[in-house]
């Protein structure tokens, strides 16, 4: 029996063809020229949580007579984050059912407008309801760009690099705009707004250089079928059964991925420094943010080793350091031991990602990273209550870092225990 053909021309064979499809989704060979857009839209999360914090003070003053104002005003920078918890997994139903590129460019249209809006209203109330907009168009561009990035790059290797890269560029880019925010917010707390508008240079790059993946790897183990746009669009029950541990574990993983981000200029003023003197604490802040750039940049040496060994190392590597705050609370101990920390959480960032999301079938990748990006960011907004109510327990800030440490320990080893037993079994 000779092999089936596709019909016209005979040339190649149909089994040929299905298995060069399954190994790049796309059709296409994406490059730099994908990933770099995809690098700079997954900043712009980064870009709501951090922006506006320079001009917090201001903003309280402005709205000083505001009833609950010193409640309000900081939700200004949470509410993004928390939208992203809440909404990316809807984000992730829409990536699937109706595409990736369409919803991206959407969303980075919508965020430029909300973004913006602050400079226009000058209501408390208002701010507050553009920022709800600001988080639900945060939690669609990390769900299309991490997927995205998944369905460029199928191979393990430029998977990883790309994955370790966006941990790397989201990264500086927190420290860039940290910087920017601060020198903007001299002329007035509306200034610094205007920053969102780059989303809409971002999207037009993004028109021009982003396809839509097709479905041609979807398997047979879709259950339903979806139209979507006069296509039909396989749909696959999402594996809860795998991925609802890690999900958990990414929860925690925010949790400390975030400790030192916020807290790393309470813990130099904690040694002594005074907290005027901005120089010093945005010293120690850069040191760990380079340290986190530096861990997601060897990601993709680093994952060639068994995730039994990367994952837990990561928790450990943020343990060590957290503990090496608490036990040595100076100068020259906070800077080693935020180096470490950030270190490990630039490899943790990554290895989550990889652990929950490159498995997943096309079908459903969009979902699963929904759910991923809401977990992560679940971890991040509950950061400041946890680290809160460890600080009241346990007497100072850097004790609570010391007991976050030892909470890092305890899921390296449990992820370790767990990672090794599914490894030997397989």
């Amino acid at each position: 029996m000779t092999e089936a053909t596709d019909g016209l021309d005979g040339e190649q064979p149909m089994a040929k063809r299905v298995a060069d499809r399954r190994a790049d989704p796309t059709h296409r060979r994406a490059g730099l020229s994908q990933a770099a857009p995809l690098l700079a839209g997954s900043c712009m999360p980064v870009l709501g949580s951090v922006l506006i914090t320079p001009v917090l003070p201001r903003l309280s003053e402005h709205f000083g007579g505001v009833p609950g104002a010193d409640v309000l005003v900081p939700l200004i920078v949470a509410l993004p984050a928390l939208m992203i918890a809440v909404f990316a997994p809807f984000a992730g139903q829409i990536v699937d059912r109706l595409g990736r590129r369409s919803l991206l460019l959407g969303a980075m249209l919508v965020y430029a407008l909300a973004g913006t809006a602050p400079v226009w209203l000058d209501s408390l109330a208002a701010i507050l309801a553009s920022r709800v907009v600001v988080g639900i168009c945060e939690a669609a561009i990390m769900t299309a760009c991490t997927t995205l990035l998944v369905d460029y790059f199928p191979g393990e290797r430029r998977r990883n690099r790309y994955l370790g890269l966006q941990t790397v560029v989201t990264t500086l880019a927190a420290t860039a705009f940290i910087a920017i925010g601060g020198a903007l917010g001299a002329s007035g707390w509306k200034t610094p707004f205007w920053v969102y508008s780059v989303s809409i240079g971002i999207a037009a790059v993004m028109a021009v250089l982003l396809w839509e993946p097709t479905d041609a790897d979807a398997g047979p183990q879709a259950i339903e079928r979806t139209a979507a746009g006069g296509r039909f669009r396989l749909r696959t029950r999402i594996p809860w059964e795998r991925i609802g541990g890690p999900l958990w574990v990414t929860v925690f993983g925010g949790f400390t991925f975030y400790v030192l981000v916020l807290e790393v200029g309470y813990l130099v003023v904690a040694t002594g420094v005074a907290a005027e003197n901005t120089q010093v604490i945005g010293w120690v802040a850069a040191v760990s943010s380079l340290a986190t750039a530096l861990g997601g940049l060897s990601f993709s040496r680093i994952s060639r080793l068994p995730r039994g060994v990367v994952l837990p190392a990561a928790f450990l590597l943020q343990s060590v350091g957290m503990i090496a705050i608490w036990v040595v609370p100076t100068g020259p101990g906070l800077i080693a031991g935020a180096a470490i920390t950030s270190f490990g959480s630039g490899v943790l960032l990554p290895s989550l990602i990889t652990w929950v999301v490159a498995a997943a079938q096309f079908t459903d990748r969009g979902r699963i990273t929904g759910w991923w990006t809401a977990a992560f960011f679940l971890g991040q907004s509950l950061t400041p209550v946890l680290i809160a109510g460890l600080t009241l327990a346990a007497g100072s800030l850097t004790a609570a870092v010391g007991l976050a440490g030892i909470a890092a320990a305890v899921a390296s080893a449990v992820v370790g225990s767990v990672l090794s037993d599914r490894y030997r079994r397989s």
